[in-house]
């Protein structure tokens, strides 16, 4: 991956930040600074950490760089007060029963859409690697949670001021842009050696689907806890269904 990726996306993500900065109430500005800061140096530590730590064990997995991701994540929550903390969602509390009860039914119900289309489309038949199910049982969900669905959310909240309220849970622009952050990172890159690729259709999908139920997942539960979990879920169910 380029040194210019985590760039290309935050570029591709400006639309959204200027139609947020219009369509909201402004909270903190000094916030999107914190974002930007917090946001490359994660994306520099893992590229960095692929590149120049040598992969002695002959792992698959960027498990080096999640680990650094993890670290920053972490450190960053305990960083804060307690309140913030739980603000980001590190606690073991919830929202009402209801709300949970919704969020979890939400998620399953895209989980059980999600599970039937790879099942009709996901290439079938791969070997089992015990790596894999090892690393998508645990990382992506762990680290990916705590940053986009904790500290950002808890970051674009007090840049954007949630303004929608549903079931009597606040939502805003930072909703939508941590969905959609999420996707880009995962549908467009500039390669080592500059080859752009643009991928629409898992842009559109994990927006739709993957994203957002995580996320309806995190803000009907209260805590993080569920969409690490559900996260995990997911990759792991993706795992499964390539071995069938």
């Amino acid at each position: 991956m380029s040194l210019f990726t985590p760039l290309i996306w935050l570029l591709v993500m400006s639309p959204i930040f200027i139609i947020a900065f219009f369509k909201s109430k402004k909270g903190n500005l000094k916030f999107l600074l914190l974002f930007i800061i917090l946001f490359l140096v994660d994306n520099y530590l893992q590229i960095f950490s692929k590149e120049l730590i040598p992969n002695i064990m002959g792992l698959k997995f960027a498990w080096v760089g999640k680990f650094l991701s993890l670290a920053l994540s972490l450190g960053f929550i305990f960083y804060v007060d307690k309140n913030e903390r739980k603000e980001i969602g590190f606690t073991t509390s919830t929202n009402t029963k209801s709300q949970v009860k919704y969020g979890v039914l939400v998620f399953l119900g895209f989980l059980i859409f999600d599970f039937i289309f790879k099942l009709i489309l996901f290439p079938k038949g791969g070997a089992f690697d015990m790596e894999t199910f090892a690393f998508q049982a645990t990382m992506p969900g762990l680290t990916e949670e705590l940053l986009y669905r904790g500290i950002y959310f808890w970051i674009f909240d007090k840049v954007f001021l949630p303004n929608w309220n549903f079931k009597g849970i606040q939502f805003g622009w930072g909703f939508v842009i941590v969905t959609l952050l999420f996707a880009i990172g995962h549908g467009i890159v500039l390669t080592a050696d500059h080859q752009f690729k643009f991928d629409i259709v898992t842009i559109v999908y994990l927006t739709l689907i993957s994203s957002l139920s995580v996320g309806i997942l995190r803000k009907c539960t209260g805590n993080l806890i569920y969409p690490i979990l559900g996260h995990n879920v997911i990759n792991v169910m993706n795992a499964i269904i390539r071995i069938l």
